[in-house]
Formats: structure tokens, sequence, C-alpha cells
């Protein structure tokens, strides 16, 4: 009975989603669905994503957190349209969130949509958003073992973006056995090094957003 019940939340969830991804689709929305355990940089890849993106592409951001709004107002900041959306608790976001979060948006003057989910590398694999990408904020400091203790987040993400790597000198981890456990559980996954600080990898980053946009 359990496990029904479960497979009725997802399955309504998912039609949730689908729903979301006809509206971004109509009005021309491209979404990536950015995921990482909590302090992995998602705030950060964005704001440094902003700086070299504004004027060029319209973006806004959608942002999800346990509770607080200090992600939103930092990106705010940017003078891009931002939705604060506090799970009071919950440990990822739902589609339902998301189509509220849409409702309040103004899609027609956005080419590009981040949303950025809770802090956890279990619950928001499991649920679709409607979004047309997922990438997975990934750091040093967090180890090179991250892919074989949650499988399913690897498994299902479009692109791994490894921060903090200006931090490898000072840090134990093993670069070559990060990208083969990542290559174990998902040979097409591309692995992006960079650093939020020091700005390295972010323009790769860009080209790559940009040319996922042009192949829509």
């Amino acid at each position: 009975m359990e496990i029904k019940v479960l497979k009725n939340i997802l399955s309504a969830n998912d039609q949730i989603a689908e729903r979301n991804r006809g509206l971004l689709d109509k009005n021309n929305v491209f979404t990536v669905n950015i995921m990482s355990s909590p302090g992995a940089g998602k705030t950060s890849l964005i704001l440094e994503t902003l700086k070299r993106l504004k004027g060029k592409t319209r973006i806004g951001v959608i942002e999800g957190d346990v509770s607080s709004s200090m992600d939103a107002e930092a990106v705010g900041k940017e003078g891009v349209p931002v939705i604060q959306i506090n799970t009071g608790g919950g440990c990822h976001l739902d589609a339902n969130m998301v189509q509220n979060a849409l409702d309040n948006i103004p899609l027609p003057d956005i080419d590009l949509l981040f949303i950025e989910n809770v802090g956890n590398l279990i619950c928001p694999a499991g649920f679709a958003l409607g979004g047309h990408k997922r990438a997975i904020v990934s750091s040093v400091p967090e180890g090179d073992d991250k892919p074989f203790k949650y499988p399913l987040m690897f498994h299902e993400a479009d692109i791994v973006l490894l921060n903090k790597i200006d931090l490898l000198p000072y840090v134990k981890f093993d670069l070559k056995a990060f990208s083969q456990a990542i290559r174990s559980i998902n040979e097409k996954l591309e692995i992006i090094p960079i650093s939020c600080t020091t700005g390295q990898g972010i323009g790769e980053w860009v080209s790559w957003l940009r040319a996922q946009m042009n192949q829509r």
C-alpha cells in the first residue's frame, strides 16, 4: 500500500511537471534545475552566470529553500526577476510549487530560467519540475565519493559542475576517481570543473548553456 501511495504521488507530480514544461515551451523559456548538497555553490554559480550573461540573455530565477530569502535577495540585487519558494521543512521542490512560482514570474520577458532546488542529494532527483535540463553542483570539499553515495542524482543529471577546484591543493580529492565514478553511472554526463571564486570554468559552463538553448 505504501508503494502504491508513493506511485500516486509521483504520478501526480509528473502530470503537473508536464504542464509546467508546456508553459515554458509556449513562452520559449529554457529552464535548468540546479541541484546540490547544501553549500556546494548553487547560488554562487547563478550569480557568476548572471554577471556574464547580463544584457545578452534575459534571465529569471526561482529560489528554493527550507526557510529564509537570503539567496533570493542576493540574486534580486542583480536586477533579474526572482521568486522565492520556502518549503517549510520539505527537502525538495516539487512540480506544484514550481507551477505556483511560474504563475508569478514574467515568463514572456525571460529566455533562461534557473530553478535552484533545495540543498539535498536525495529527494530532488525523484521529482520532475518541468525543466529542460538538470545540473548538479558538486564541490571539492564534499569528497570524490559522492557519485557512489548518491547514484540516482548523477544518473538523472545532464551536467556536473565540480565547484571550488581552487581548493584542490588543500583538500584530499581525487579528480580522476571522481570522474571515473560518474562515468560508471552515466557515461554521457558532462563534467566541467569550475571555481566561483576565481571564475575558472564559468565561461565553459556559459557556452554549454548557450549551446543547449540553441539546440532547442
